[in-house]
């Protein structure tokens, strides 16, 4: 122990501790005392460790809110105790920089071209196939550079256009926007008052500035029009308001044989309700109500649009998305036997009638097809095959 820190401590061994402890002043020793405490050091004092003191006599009783804000108070003014050791940003260990890659250099020259770009410059289109099909470069051509070399032209030689590239993308194809629609909506909504014959087809599509009593009118106008055969009423943010209207003129209109209400706010029981209101007359064709913004419609109205459509005979087109099972294959049935019923209306046979038993219409057997009578319930359309088939025999 004669070194400290590469220091020599021969020359202290001999120094009297009282004596420089004599020597010193009360401030000296306070702060010494400071020095030597370990603020870690559980056996030490908690008012020893800490390094705020006060010898200040108390001058008053004890109050928790004034020692509060002069804790605070004091806080604020006095200086912050300089670190032991001030920060700086020291980056450690080594930077880590990207390999280079080697450049692989055909030619010691890279201006100078070598012997395979003249063979390629002079290489006919029919060649550049052959060797991309040797390389295996045939993912690389899309569909319209193969027409134009294989299909369209037939032979490389005859072909026009023939081989484009093999990077080469397809252009895009562009498209007009529509038309915005400028129909006069307060002369149409006359002439439908006024039951105009020139009026056959309105098209207020993706006119979303018109009132919903507006449309209520339209659609209130309905009931007395003899002439309107297509209304076309999508994305004009019309609701189960606008449906009602409308479910209300269908019960006398017998000309309407096209309604479109696509993109809408209409719930399930306004479709429901308009689709009661067509089966009163049963003339209109085609109904397009999808897209609306309930998307879920429900089972129980899912359930009830097949039902209602089962008793329609008309309807040949119905655009909407049904997400249970049953009822989007009833509807399908239901669409079908219109369809089949409109060609055989047109050879003269005998029409698929709607079944009246109360199962649903893909377990009725199809009774215009094997001449049964549709009344008869399906045991004894069993037992008169049987017979039949006895009788045969």
């Amino acid at each position: 122990m004669s070194k400290l820190q590469q220091r020599d401590l021969k020359k202290y061994q001999d120094v009297d501790l009282d004596d420089l402890l004599s020597k010193l002043t009360d401030a000296e020793l306070e702060e010494l005392h400071t020095e030597l405490i370990d603020p870690d050091d559980s056996m030490v004092p908690p008012s020893d460790r800490c390094r705020y003191k006060t010898d200040k006599a108390p001058t008053g009783p004890f109050s928790r809110k004034h020692l509060l804000d002069y804790l605070e108070q004091k806080a604020k003014e006095d200086k912050d105790w300089d670190e032991v050791k001030p920060y700086k940003k020291e980056i450690r260990g080594k930077v880590w920089k990207p390999k280079e890659e080697d450049k692989v250099q055909v030619n010691e020259d890279e201006k100078v071209e070598t012997e395979w770009d003249e063979v390629l410059a002079g290489a006919t289109e029919e060649e550049l196939v052959d060797l991309a099909a040797i390389l295996g470069f045939h993912g690389m051509l899309n569909q319209v550079q193969y027409h134009q070399a294989f299909v369209e032209g037939g032979e490389m030689k005859g072909c026009k256009g023939g081989f484009q590239g093999t990077v080469k993308a397809e252009p895009c194809k562009t498209f007009p926007e529509p038309p915005p629609n400028n129909v006069d909506i307060d002369a149409s909504l006359k002439q439908l008052k006024n039951n105009d014959p020139s009026l056959v087809e309105l098209n207020i599509n993706n006119l979303q500035n018109i009132s919903v009593e507006r449309l209520c009118e339209i659609g209130e106008s309905l009931s007395k029009n003899t002439h309107l055969e297509k209304l076309h009423m999508a994305n004009t943010c019309s609701t189960d308001r606008v449906a009602s209207a409308i479910a209300e003129s269908l019960k006398s209109n017998k000309t309407l044989k096209l309604l479109n209400l696509e993109s809408n706010f209409i719930s399930g029981q306004g479709i429901v309700n308009i689709l009661a209101a067509i089966n009163v007359n049963q003339v209109m064709t085609e109904f397009r109500i999808s897209n609306q913004k309930p998307e879920v419609i429900g089972i129980r109205h899912e359930m009830a649009i097949a039902a209602l459509l089962r008793e329609n005979k008309s309807l040949l087109k119905f655009g909407i998305f049904l997400e249970v099972r049953c009822a989007r294959i009833h509807v399908s049935d239901y669409l079908q036997r219109n369809n089949d019923n409109l060609r055989r209306g047109r050879v003269g046979a005998e029409l698929i009638m709607p079944p009246v038993e109360d199962r649903p219409y893909f377990m009725q057997r199809d009774r215009a097809a094997v001449g049964l009578d549709d009344r008869k319930p399906a045991n004894n359309a069993k037992k008169e095959d049987e017979e039949e088939s006895g009788d045969d025999e």
